[in-house]
Formats: structure tokens, C-alpha cells, sequence
């Protein structure tokens, strides 16, 4: 069986940010993950194994965050990033989904750059972080920082997943973590240092498209009342899922489901 995805680079100015992309319609469809001790283009071709029911009717990207991430790199740059990007792809009018800080992405985007986004769903993301979570990831970023991946990987498993998938897989789960080379770990520190001071309280009276809220009321690193809180500043359409955690989005078997029936009501 041959490839089903590409992955490659656009450049945006002195910079460049990879992208993984399959599909072949005429619909622009771009999904933008969370934290990763994973590269994207490392993923490409299982990501676009469980995405595969879109790959008719949308031409799927997977955008990164920039190849050189700076010291105090911050969401705010990431989605002016990731809009520079886009446009440098020649993606507009896209439906776009944003998984945790890729949901905190997508906000400033979708407020900031309203011509590139005709849909947007909002996954396990929040608009403000507590104390609390903001020291939780923090406490990722330190671990990252020593280059503990054991303890890294346990603990973000253990924050992201449900109990149920993590008697499964939470071991392969960790060992899979272990692989990241310096350069994945120092990037995950980056991006977990980029959450601090997170705000989008004022853009979320510009967002103007139609946005779908989905978020898991036992999530673990956002928690669920962020889901809710967004919901009611955008008076837009919320699903919240029991018995998941953060990762609600790898793990409800109905979710791409969800992403297509939003996605495609024009009502």
C-alpha cells in the first residue's frame, strides 16, 4: 500500500513550518494538535489512517509550529505562525480544528484572520488558564527541561488519558515518549512554557464564524468548565463527553463524527 499522506515545509519569512497533508477535495480541512513530544511529520501517516473519512470530500493539513521555536515563544505567535503559514499554502476559507493549545491557537486565528476560517471546533482547550493547570504544565516543562522522559511520559499519560485506555497502553504509551530526541523534548518545553499568561478573553467577541465546542467533563489538564466558559462567551454549540479524559479527541470512537456533522451541516 502506497503512502496516503506528504509532508514537506512552507516558509514563512526567515522561517519555515512543516505540515503533513492528504486528501484530494476541494475543501480545505486543518487540524492543528496539541503539545507533542511527537513531531507531526513523524505521524503523518497514522494521522491520516484515523482521518481517513475525510479524505474524499477535504483536502486535509496538519500544520507544526515553527521549525525554530525561540526562547518565550507564545501562542499568540504560534497562530500568526500558523496563519502565515496557511497563506503561504494558499489555504483560506478552511475548517479548521484545534486540539488543546491548538484550540488556544485557533481562538487568536479565528478572531485575528477571519478570512481563513469558515468552521471552527474547539477540542479540550480553555480560554484562560487556572493557576492550577498553568502549574501543571509547567511541571512538564521541567521535567522536559531535566530530561526525565520517564517521569515526562507518566505524567502526561496519566493527565491526558482515561483510566480505561491507560490499562491498555499507558506502558507503550511511555516507551513510544522515551524515543523523543533532545530537539522533540526542547520543542515540547518551548510549547508547554508557551501556555503561561494565556488570555483570549478579548478575541472571543471578534471570532465571527460558526464554532463548535467539544470538551470532556473529566478532563484533567484543562479541566471541563473551560469548555463550558468558552461556550457561553461564543453562545455556540457544546458536546461534553463523561467518562474521558483531555484526550477525548484520540479516544471517543464518535468523534470524527462529530468533526464531520458540524463541518459539513450548512445550514
Amino acid at each position: 500500500m502506497g503512502k496516503r499522506s506528504e509532508t514537506g515545509y512552507v516558509s514563512i519569512g526567515t522561517d519555515e513550518v512543516g505540515y503533513a497533508k492528504f486528501g484530494s477535495g476541494s475543501k480545505a480541512f486543518v487540524i492543528l494538535p496539541g503539545i507533542s513530544l511527537t513531531n507531526i511529520l513523524g505521524s503523518a501517516e497514522s494521522i491520516a489512517s484515523a482521518y481517513s473519512m475525510f479524505s474524499e470530500k477535504y483536502t486535509v493539513w496538519v500544520f507544526d509550529r515553527r521549525k525554530n521555536m525561540p526562547e518565550g515563544y507564545t501562542v499568540e505567535g504560534m497562530a500568526e505562525d500558523t496563519a502565515s503559514a496557511m497563506k503561504a499554502a494558499g489555504i483560506s476559507d478552511a475548517y479548521l480544528f484545534g486540539t488543546s493549545q491548538g484550540g488556544m491557537i485557533l481562538q487568536y486565528l479565528a478572531a485575528r484572520h477571519p478570512e481563513l476560517v469558515h468552521k471552527a471546533i474547539l477540542g479540550s482547550t480553555t480560554s484562560k488558564l487556572s493557576e492550577k493547570n498553568t502549574a501543571s504544565i509547567l511541571r512538564w516543562s521541567e521535567l522536559a527541561k531535566k530530561h526525565d522522559l520517564n517521569t515526562l511520559c507518566g505524567e502526561f499519560a496519566d493527565c491526558v488519558y482515561s483510566a480505561d485506555f491507560l490499562a491498555r497502553f499507558r506502558g507503550a504509551i511511555i516507551e513510544f515518549g522515551k524515543l523523543a530526541s533532545p530537539e522533540d523534548v526542547e520543542r515540547f518545553r518551548i510549547m508547554a512554557e508557551a501556555c503561561r499568561g494565556l488570555d483570549t478573553s478579548d478575541e472571543l467577541g471578534k471570532i465571527k464564524c460558526p464554532v463548535f465546542v467539544i470538551g470532556s467533563e473529566s478532563d484533567n489538564v484543562l479541566g471541563g468548565a473551560a469548555s463550558h466558559e468558552i461556550a457561553e462567551k461564543l453562545g455556540c454549540k457544546l458536546f461534553m463527553y463523561e467518562g474521558y479524559g483531555h484526550a477525548v479527541y484520540d479516544e471517543a470512537p464518535d468523534y470524527k463524527q462529530k468533526i464531520w456533522d458540524f463541518f459539513n451541516d450548512e445550514d
